[in-house]
């Protein structure tokens, strides 16, 4: 915890933190080095900017994952909800609220959620989505899937963090074709 901190310096990852982690580590006098991704920083305005049109808030992603954790801690818990399944998504009456902006997690492969998303928009014509998958993020899966359909090769290696969402959903992407 930031509490817990005793370093004159803490690093927030590419992943962000919630907005009031940059306010207690400020209050605690410690600096503040951050690392965060502009893909992310981007989301975290998307969401300000759609919550203050009165939007309620879908993020697309893993409840667990550290990037979806920074968007929603500090919300209202009823002003958003995280879906990471069909079934998570069939579960919520989307009628009732007035307007729906969906954000994705920036590591997903959006194309594997789309299901998601189109039932959202069936069940509320009033839903928009953001842009927020990272234009890396995108270039790595589409060159992972195209190495993997080339026939000519018969393996294809993926290096990457144990615990890693990106590492995960380029393995998933190439076993699938391979």
């Amino acid at each position: 915890t930031i509490d817990d901190v005793a370093e004159p310096v803490i690093v927030f990852s590419a992943h962000g933190v919630p907005p009031s982690f940059h306010e207690r580590a400020r209050r605690r006098g410690l600096e503040i080095l951050d690392t965060t991704c502009k893909f992310v920083y981007d989301i975290h305005k998307e969401a300000g900017r759609a919550q203050g049109q009165g939007a309620h808030l879908v993020f697309v992603g893993d409840p667990r994952h550290r990037e979806v954790i920074g968007y929603t801690h500090d919300l209202e818990e009823a002003s958003y909800h995280v879906v990471h399944s069909l079934d998570q998504a069939c579960a919520v009456d989307w009628s009732g609220y007035p307007e729906i902006r969906v954000l994705y997690q920036t590591t997903l492969n959006a194309e594997e959620y789309e299901d998601v998303v189109r039932y959202i928009e069936a069940k509320n014509p009033h839903t928009r989505r953001a842009d927020t998958i990272c234009y890396a993020t995108k270039e790595n899966q589409d060159a992972a899937r195209e190495l993997a359909a080339d026939p000519d090769g018969s393996l294809v290696l993926v290096i990457g963090g144990k615990h890693s969402a990106n590492t995960r959903h380029l393995f998933d992407i190439c076993a699938r074709i391979k």
